[in-house]
């Protein structure tokens, strides 16, 4: 019974960076596409950092209890780009420079909590809340280094797609359509432990000591 509890508390903890991760990651793609000449994010309700214009249930739900996720993707039209190439790849980089931020933000409001109140942490409520910082940097961070890797559909894959011309090439389509069972796969076999893990540790371990030197 204990361990369900722990289980159960330990979701609704890192509930907030979820959410908040996700919705500001999406909200990054569409606020970018908006202000480069697409209204097509506006019409459909995603210039907005409320969760629900932003949460794909399955996906929120496979981050919740699984460990990855996704959200609702933004829809584009890069029709409407001055410069295609360049503005994709801003759309692209977007997302994961939002969670980059958040991540930022999060170390911010510990150290400040940390600053003003120590005391405040060793309290139950206090205890709740710093636990909820931490996850909302660690996840934020883990969706930001995520998204970077360069298989689609994936922000990285946007992103050396457009630098490095790779729509161009023959093989495209193909590597595309099967994008997503590439990424599955190396989930799956936990591949992305071993990708991701010493990137995480390394940039968590850089941003609070930057804020906690």
């Amino acid at each position: 019974m204990n361990s369900v509890m722990s289980y159960i508390i330990g979701r609704l903890i890192i509930l907030p960076g979820i959410l908040v991760g996700l919705s500001f990651h999406e909200f990054g793609h569409a606020w970018v596409s908006k202000k480069l000449g697409d209204p097509t994010p506006s019409l459909q309700g995603r210039v907005s950092l409320n969760p629900a214009a932003h949460i794909d249930i399955v996906g929120f739900v496979c981050l919740l209890m699984l460990g990855f996720g996704w959200g609702k993707p933004v829809e584009i039209n890069p029709s409407y780009y001055k410069h295609r190439r360049r503005d994709e790849m801003l759309v692209s980089f977007a997302g994961v420079f939002m969670n980059l931020v958040v991540a930022f933000a999060s170390a911010a409001v510990m150290k400040i909590v940390y600053t003003a109140a120590p005391q405040f942490i060793a309290t139950s409520v206090g205890t709740v809340i710093w636990q909820i910082l931490i996850g909302m940097l660690q996840i934020n961070i883990v969706l930001m280094l995520f998204n970077l890797i360069p298989l689609p559909p994936l922000d990285g894959f946007g992103i050396i797609t457009q630098i490095f011309k790779l729509d161009t090439k023959r093989w495209y389509p193909r590597f595309y359509q099967l994008g997503p069972m590439f990424l599955l796969l190396i989930i799956v076999f936990n591949l992305t432990d071993y990708i991701l893990t010493p990137q995480v540790t390394w940039l968590y371990n850089f941003i609070t000591g930057i804020f906690f030197l």
